[in-house]
């Protein structure tokens, strides 16, 4: 099982006692504005997400990792790898992305995780690409998004709901020449 530890960080698999945790996060709507069409999720919803989460990690060998502050043990969101089936135009492709309850904004801890999410999937299993995607106006995820050296790569609509989104990416050859540089 994999876990990574960063300074203030333990990323871990899933347990059945983060479901209320994660459906509290799923539960705001200021949280959820930029994802997908923007709807919250119930808690048996997030249960069933969480659940989904899982099995992808068994399929892909890699997933969403909960986020876990080292201080307190508490559960602040999710950092990880995804297949991002919901935009086909970009497959195949891994997409990192994250999601964070608003107590944790603004405090670097996306950063942080991704920073190591990204020394996962390059170096840990050998991806040669991995994207994110933001919605067009989610300047905060693109911050996160440049500070881990990925480059606006194009701009499209997402077909489940009609909103415009920006990929980025980063290229294998990119992140190991700065990890050397």
């Amino acid at each position: 099982m994999v876990t990574i530890d960063t300074s203030r960080l333990v990323l871990r698999r899933w347990r059945e006692s983060d479901v209320p945790a994660m459906a509290a996060v799923n539960a705001d709507p200021e949280v959820m504005r930029w994802i997908r069409d923007g709807r919250v999720l119930s808690p048996e919803e997030t249960r069933l997400w969480i659940e989904r989460v899982e099995r992808n990690w068994e399929a892909e060998g890699f997933g969403l990792f909960a986020v876990e502050w080292r201080a307190s043990g508490e559960l602040v969101g999710f950092t990880g790898l995804a297949v991002p089936t919901f935009l086909p135009e970009v497959l195949p492709a891994v997409e990192i992305g994250w999601r964070l309850g608003r107590p944790f904004w603004g405090l670097g801890i996306a950063t942080e995780a991704a920073t190591a999410v990204l020394r996962f999937g390059f170096e840990g299993r050998g991806l040669e690409r991995i994207i994110s995607i933001a919605q067009v106006g989610n300047s905060a995820s693109e911050r996160v998004m440049a500070k881990l050296g990925l480059r606006p790569e194009r701009e499209t609509t997402a077909p489940g709901n009609g909103r415009v989104v920006r990929v980025h990416e980063l290229t294998r050859v990119e992140y190991l020449s700065r990890r050397q540089g």
